[in-house]
């Protein structure tokens, strides 16, 4: 073996000795709040499918009836042959459900926000992240090559002292709902900042639209943020949505911008014709069907009651996300372990995904979970736990 090889194998091994190594799982079922894993059926409470759309029927018969008409790739990227009639329905459609301009799609959201951070900023910019931002959004702010600071989670004071004055661009980034802790961003407080500073404000709402929101889109529409607040929103379709896929929304110069620029929208194959057409079905269906945020919202009342009575370390978080803080890897690889011993799917995350000594179990709910599940699972915390 060359050595480059044998020194990687001994990376490897340290990870496993720091309790931080990761593993797959191969699930033998569709999404959904029972899964099978090698051959083990479980409660779901790992998924981001959080209204309970990722199966839905009539997105199932989407997706099947568009492929009659496309096929089931796309074939090119969007700017050669690969945006179809539904990639450009959805967009427009999407543009309208956020209450803004013009709407992008991507195929993923880390190629999202990869490509619109590097596109807008370059050398003599700067770009302030919260400390808690996905690993997307940090890597978008290191590749972009402007400035690149972290301040202090969800803290205006710190970020407005970090903020000085140049001659170049200035762009503020956070979540709209941070993916690990399930708290908001302050976004009355950052649009403010932001206008002070002459700055851009983008918002990665990836957990929050569909389940946030009157309509569902989103944390802004929760905070009656519009897009004079918020110059760049960003959203993704895998989680809310249950389908695939991302999209950028904003102005008609943002948008025009990113077609010329985000290398990772120019360079990459369209997502299929067909998983557009599903989004469009999974998005009337998250409009229309309020009753799954309604119960999703109730889900997680009960389940925060019941935490609180065990005494058990939630964190602060009104989301489908809901953190049960470990400390340890080593404690929140076993508790895990443990859960799955007894039926139940929660993953343990940990560094570096989470900062150094706040390894946790990230509980998420979805709107098709019955109360018996969540009774269930109170009291199987209760023995492995506490």
């Amino acid at each position: 073996m060359a050595q480059g090889f044998v020194d990687l194998a001994e990376e490897l091994q340290q990870i496993k000795q720091k309790n931080l190594y990761r593993s797959r799982r191969v699930i033998s079922t569709p999404q959904g709040v029972e899964i099978t894993i090698d051959n083990k059926q479980l409660i779901n409470f790992s998924s981001n499918d959080y209204l309970g759309l990722a199966n839905h029927p009539d997105v199932i018969q989407s997706f099947k009836q568009a492929t009659d008409n496309y096929g089931v790739g796309s074939g090119s990227a969007h700017l050669i042959c690969g945006h179809s009639k539904s990639h450009h329905a959805l967009e427009e459609e999407l543009a309208e459900f956020t209450g803004r301009d013009r709407a992008l799609l991507f195929s993923t959201g880390y190629m999202a926000n990869l490509g619109v951070i590097s596109a807008l900023l370059g050398r003599g910019d700067q770009v302030f992240q919260d400390r808690l931002n996905h690993a997307s959004l940090l890597d978008g702010g290191l590749l972009s090559g402007a400035r690149f600071k972290r301040y202090l989670h969800n803290d205006i004071d710190d970020l407005n002292n970090k903020i000085k004055v140049i001659d170049g661009r200035t762009l503020i980034v956070t979540d709209g709902v941070f993916s690990m802790d399930g708290d908001v961003a302050p976004l009355t407080e950052l649009s403010a900042l932001a206008v002070k500073k002459n700055a851009w404000l983008m918002v990665d709402d990836a957990h929050g639209l569909g389940v946030l929101g009157k309509t569902g889109a989103g944390i802004l529409q929760q905070q009656g943020i519009t897009q004079s607040d918020v110059a760049i929103l960003m959203g993704t379709l895998g989680k809310g949505f249950g389908t695939f896929g991302a999209f950028v929304a904003g102005s008609d110069v943002l948008i025009e911008t990113l077609i010329q620029k985000a290398r990772s929208y120019v360079f990459t194959t369209a997502m299929p014709a067909a998983v557009a057409e599903a989004t469009r079905t999974s998005l009337k269906l998250l409009i229309k069907e309020n009753w799954r945020r309604d119960r999703l919202r109730f889900l997680v009342q009960r389940f925060q009651l019941g935490a609180s009575q065990l005494g058990l370390s939630i964190m602060p978080s009104d989301t489908a996300i809901q953190p049960l803080l470990m400390g340890d890897s080593q404690r929140a690889t076993a508790i895990s372990e443990a859960l799955l011993n007894k039926g139940f799917l929660v993953s343990a995350i940990r560094p570096p995904t989470v900062p150094k000594g706040e390894a946790r179990l990230r509980i998420t709910f979805s709107a098709n979970h019955q109360e018996q599940h969540v009774d269930q699972l109170l009291d199987v915390l209760e023995k492995v736990a506490i």
